[in-house]
């Protein structure tokens, strides 16, 4: 599968971000192989029909659609070429964090590593464009760098990011109540780097040096989830995305993810998902086609 790296643009402000308007990339979104990117997307998209399979989610774009991915989900793009006006936001994960002098940034935006809800949202026709404005402001700036070009960028990038965080937990009902430690976000950033090869909580109480008393409660309080459930949900994630895009069949899964054995890892899918490893093959084989 081809990964698409971040490469820096040739702006006059030297950082690992960039605005690109959608005449000049459309291209590339028109084409329907499946590939990810070491970088995270959001795109905005004023005129659009047509769908992405992202996550393993299929989702429907039509105008007014924003789509948020975040850095090595495998996407499937779907669109019709006629008509479409979309912008994107582009950026690594280490600028954003030092950017705005937080590690877990990325990791308090909602929309982003979100594996409960949807990865887009429709929007208002009016913010939609407000949105799209500032994304041409930040461009302006990046094409023609004055000394005080990094501080706006920093301040309408904070603002839209904030916007869209507070547009995406309100259409899903979720806190934006600040937490009195990083304990959570803590724990969802070291899932995505070791999930592969620790999937017991006692694994991660001990890389955070917290009780599981103590995770437990800042993820129910922030995710309004369990520990435990987030990491299964992790977990049945990762093996999904084994059985979809590796070629590996379940034995070499469980030995790559270290079950002890195939049927471990076949028991869990099933007591997760109700559906053995090949029905769940079948059924989104059939909704990705269909």
């Amino acid at each position: 599968m081809r990964t698409i790296k971040f490469h820096k643009s040739e702006c006059g402000v030297d950082i690992l971000l960039n605005v690109l308007r959608g005449n000049d990339v459309k291209v590339n979104y028109l084409k329907t192989e499946m590939y990810n990117a070491d970088f995270f997307e959001i795109l905005l998209f004023k005129k659009a029909k047509g769908t992405l399979i992202l996550n393993q989610q299929k989702i429907t774009i039509n105008d007014d659609t924003i789509v948020f991915i975040s850095p090595f989900q495998k996407r499937q793009w779907n669109l019709e070429p006629d008509g479409l006006d979309f912008t994107i936001l582009v950026f690594q994960e280490d600028f954003l964090n030092d950017f705005f002098s937080d590690k877990f940034f990325t990791y308090r935006l909602l929309y982003f590593y979100q594996l409960n809800f949807p990865l887009s949202i429709s929007i208002d026709k009016a913010d939609l464009e407000k949105a799209c404005s500032l994304l041409t402001e930040i461009k302006g700036e990046l094409l023609e760098p004055k000394p005080d070009s990094v501080h706006i960028i920093r301040s309408l990038l904070y603002y839209l990011l904030q916007k869209f965080n507070r547009e995406y937990a309100n259409r899903f009902d979720l806190s934006l109540e600040k937490a009195e430690n990083n304990y959570a976000y803590q724990f969802k950033q070291l899932l995505e780097l070791h999930i592969t090869e620790k999937q017991r909580i006692d694994d991660y109480v001990s890389l955070l040096g917290i009780s599981r008393i103590t995770i437990n409660s800042a993820v129910k309080k922030q995710f309004n989830v369990t520990a435990t459930h987030l990491l299964k949900q992790r977990l049945l994630f990762e093996i999904k995305n084994y059985l979809i895009h590796s070629g590996k069949n379940v034995s070499e899964i469980a030995d790559e993810l270290h079950f002890s054995e195939p049927s471990h890892l076949m028991r869990f899918f099933k007591m997760q998902t109700g559906m053995t490893t090949t029905e769940f093959l079948a059924d989104y084989q059939n909704d990705t086609f269909s």
